[in-house]
């Protein structure tokens, strides 16, 4: 019997990802690999030092800062609370702000297998167990989709709503950026595994994600690097891409009341700024931000921008 033509012609997007990737790793192998420098720096820098709660049996890393209405901030995929270093002390001197690793990034544990549609409820959990009631939600790329979540799901938990460069019209495996959809093949991500690539593979999505190149620094490599080389890091990163759990997404952001800002960045290449338009048109009365000049990580690229704008939005009433 004939193969679908459909199956059939997965299974040569999905050879062909693994012959470039693997034409990339070797290229990138003989480069050589040297191990990130001392990571978390920052955190002392800024008088933070990181903390540990156990919702659902997950062990999750998390800051807290300043006193005042609640803010938790969510990152993305491969990310980590590092992504907020430069907006959390600004948004500290008024509210309480809390900045989560959701699970197998930064410091939290890792638990392959674990859904992306648990984020949401770990990150309810974590509130419960920190005694935050009601807080406004900032939430990055994948952290935007989890914000979404809460927001449609737990009304009665969320303030207002910050989406920045925000999955949720693009989780399906075809509208991902090429990098990601071959990460999310087992052979690319053994082959991540076993060969000393992750610090150039880091670097060339960096490029892709930042507008301004110059910001892709040593130091910042490193920070995204140290994440990944912790044992099962690859693995578990990989399983969630290829899970095709879409946490409900996007059929849950038009149920979102709360007072929501969408902010993008003009120039990002992983999530385009059009999709933007697509949140304003679910979401009642939310508004639009756009940064000129700037990638995926606006909270990054252009932080006083990020915090002006947070600031102005999360004070009005």
């Amino acid at each position: 019997m004939a193969e679908p033509r459909g199956r059939a012609r997965a299974k040569r997007r999905r050879r062909a990802a693994f012959l470039v990737v693997a034409f990339l790793a070797l290229a990138l192998a003989l480069r050589g690999e040297r191990p990130p420098g001392p990571t978390g720096q920052w955190m002392a820098a800024a008088g933070l030092s990181p903390r540990f709660e156990t919702v659902d049996g997950v062990r999750l890393r998390y800051l807290r800062a300043g006193t005042g209405p609640a803010v938790v901030l969510m990152h993305g995929f491969a990310s980590s609370i590092v992504t907020w270093r430069d907006v959390m002390p600004d948004l500290a001197r008024a509210h309480d702000v809390v900045a989560v690793d959701f699970p197998g990034f930064g410091g939290s544990e890792i638990r392959e297998g674990l859904p992306l549609s648990a984020y949401p409820r770990l990150v309810v959990g974590l509130m419960d167990r920190l005694g935050v009631a009601r807080a406004s939600l900032v939430g990055n790329s994948m952290g935007g989709g989890a914000a979404i979540v809460i927001a449609a799901l737990h009304p009665e938990r969320v303030e207002r709503l910050v989406l920045m460069d925000s999955v949720g019209y693009n989780l399906a495996s075809g509208d991902r950026p090429w990098l990601l959809r071959a990460a999310g093949f087992k052979p690319v991500a053994r082959l991540i595994e076993a060969l000393p690539i992750r610090r150039p593979m880091v670097t060339l999505a960096l490029r892709q994600i930042f507008h301004d190149d110059r910001l892709v620094t040593p130091e910042r490599i490193d920070e995204y690097v140290a994440p990944l080389l912790r044992p099962g890091a690859v693995a578990a990163a990989q399983a969630l891409l290829a899970s095709g759990d879409d946490m409900g997404l996007p059929g849950l952001a038009s149920r979102v009341r709360a007072p929501t800002l969408v902010v993008w960045g003009r120039q990002d290449t992983w999530v385009p700024v059009a999709q933007a338009d697509r949140f304003l048109a679910d979401i009642p009365g939310s508004r639009k931000a756009v940064i000129q000049g700037c990638g995926h990580l606006p909270q990054e690229e252009r932080p006083a921008e990020v915090s002006a704008l947070l600031d102005e939005f999360l004070a009005a009433r």
